[in-house]
């Protein structure tokens, strides 16, 4: 068996860097969710992890009891904090040396935690990632977007973005939860904030089910909010990949438009300069934030 918390074998001679069951703390954040979180701790039990928590984010349902009653360990907030706070309540009070975080409406099937909780060890965060039929057309249509921008804006494929289905060492975890907004965010941060700062991040396909009762996100406010994370966290560790696709559309727009007018009017416009100007100037604020980002790293 692989020690995650050292990162060394245990014992035997040719131990295999996976993640098991006993070691494994299940996080679940759950905000009115009594439809669906029994199911949910019950489909749990019967692979033996080192304990399933669930993080009741003031919850004005029963949702605490029936946890509590089909075998979980419960923390209650004193009122809703929300999804983002409740899971970093659950990383704070996590046992284990693996995390697996997973969502209370019966969405992610219990049987499919094994694969994801496998490969830790080997990567310090395994996010399961759900087909395109497992979605409405709306929400397979943000969330494309999604994939898209984070995609070019760190450089690698990202097949979801999205997805609360996800195991990972609890020491990765603990060095980005300061970046995980108390909102609906935390995939999406974890995923990028983990990625940029170096850390292997591996996607695994699962199957989602239909859900227990009525989703919580706002489409267009928490849409927004993705896209602004995204930024947030590509600006904190590569700021270049923001600041030079400005700089550079800027000075060829500035460009081109002094060619043009030197070719029609014999002359350069003050709004050339200005575009060149303003390319050079978002250049080196790039340059400067880079800089920043390493010292940061190297802190």
């Amino acid at each position: 068996m692989f020690s995650i918390a050292s990162g060394r074998p245990s014992s035997g001679r040719t131990p295999s860097p996976v993640a098991e069951p006993g070691e494994t703390s299940v996080i679940i954040p759950a905000f009115n969710e009594a439809g669906g979180i029994g199911e949910t701790v019950e489909g749990l039990r019967r692979f033996g992890f080192a304990e399933i928590l669930v993080v009741d984010d003031g919850s004005t349902d029963e949702t605490a009891a029936r946890a509590k009653n089909a075998g979980a360990r419960v923390v209650v907030h004193p009122y809703n904090k929300g999804n983002g706070a409740a899971v970093k309540t659950g990383i704070r009070e996590a046992v284990s040396p693996v995390v697996l975080l997973m969502d209370a409406d019966t969405q992610h099937d219990p049987a499919e935690a094994e694969k994801l909780i496998g490969p830790v060890g080997t990567y310090d965060l395994v996010i399961g990632t759900r087909s395109l039929s497992d979605q409405s057309f709306l929400r397979a249509a943000g969330n494309a977007l999604f994939r898209s921008l984070a995609s070019w804006l760190t450089g690698r494929p990202i097949p979801d973005l999205t997805s609360g289905y996800r195991a990972a060492k609890r020491t990765a975890l603990l060095e980005v939860i300061h970046l995980l907004p108390n909102g609906f965010s935390y995939p999406t941060t974890s995923c990028l904030a983990l990625m940029k700062s170096g850390h292997s991040v591996i996607f695994v396909p699962i199957t989602a089910r239909p859900r227990v009762g009525t989703s919580k996100i706002r489409p267009l406010q928490d849409g927004f909010r993705f896209i602004l994370i995204i930024f947030k966290i590509v600006t904190l560790y590569a700021p270049l990949r923001v600041f030079a696709p400005i700089a550079l559309l800027s000075l060829l727009t500035g460009v081109a438009y002094g060619i043009w007018n030197v070719a029609n009017f014999d002359k350069i416009p003050m709004g050339s300069a200005l575009l060149i100007q303003l390319g050079v100037v978002v250049f080196l604020f790039g340059l400067i934030s880079e800089q920043i980002a390493s010292m940061q790293d190297r802190r």
